[in-house]
């Protein structure tokens, strides 16, 4: 099959698009689900300028969480801003990107008491650790006046995380 974002042609899988319709998704491709669920590389979105011009909601959503999170980068922005959405499709990509609370790093909904697990290697500042990438961050608590932020438990340390290094469990 064909990856609905990268356009690959590989073993694909069904990869459900939070935050709109029930059961809305796409069929995508190993590589694009782990960039998706971690750490982005760059280069390999390039592909978004002809797949966010799908005519499937949910690859639009798809491609404009991934630009907005590859904001820092110049043609990703320029895309971003060449994206034209209908009003239903904007609401439901918005909804996720800049939400009016805490998501994580593919835009699910973080609560109190969640477990998440961290998308990359993550320096703790004053602790003299790193923690690393794959590990468990169980029963974590929101930061009321920042949806950036999280705290959890590390190596028995209670640290802050940044929402967008994490994946809900």
């Amino acid at each position: 099959m064909t990856c609905a974002l990268c356009s690959a042609e590989a073993a694909t899988r069904f990869f459900g698009v939070s935050g709109g319709p029930d059961e809305a998704g796409a069929q995508i491709c190993d590589t694009c689900q782990t960039q998706i669920e971690g750490e982005l590389e760059p280069g390999h979105w390039r592909c978004l300028a002809s797949s966010m011009w799908s005519e499937e909601p949910a690859v639009q959503v798809l491609a404009a969480r991934i630009l907005a999170r590859l904001a820092e980068q110049d043609w990703a922005r320029d895309l971003a801003d060449q994206l034209w959405l209908d009003e239903e499709t904007r609401a439901w990509a918005d909804n996720q990107i800049s939400g009016g609370g805490h998501v994580d790093s593919n835009g699910a909904a973080l609560a109190a008491g969640d477990n998440v697990v961290l998308i990359k290697d993550l320096p703790v500042k004053g602790a003299g650790f790193t923690a690393k990438r794959g590990t468990a961050v169980r029963g974590i608590s929101l930061v009321q006046d920042n949806p950036e932020h999280i705290e959890g438990r590390v190596e028995g340390q209670r640290i802050v995380i940044l929402t967008k290094f994490v994946k809900k469990k």
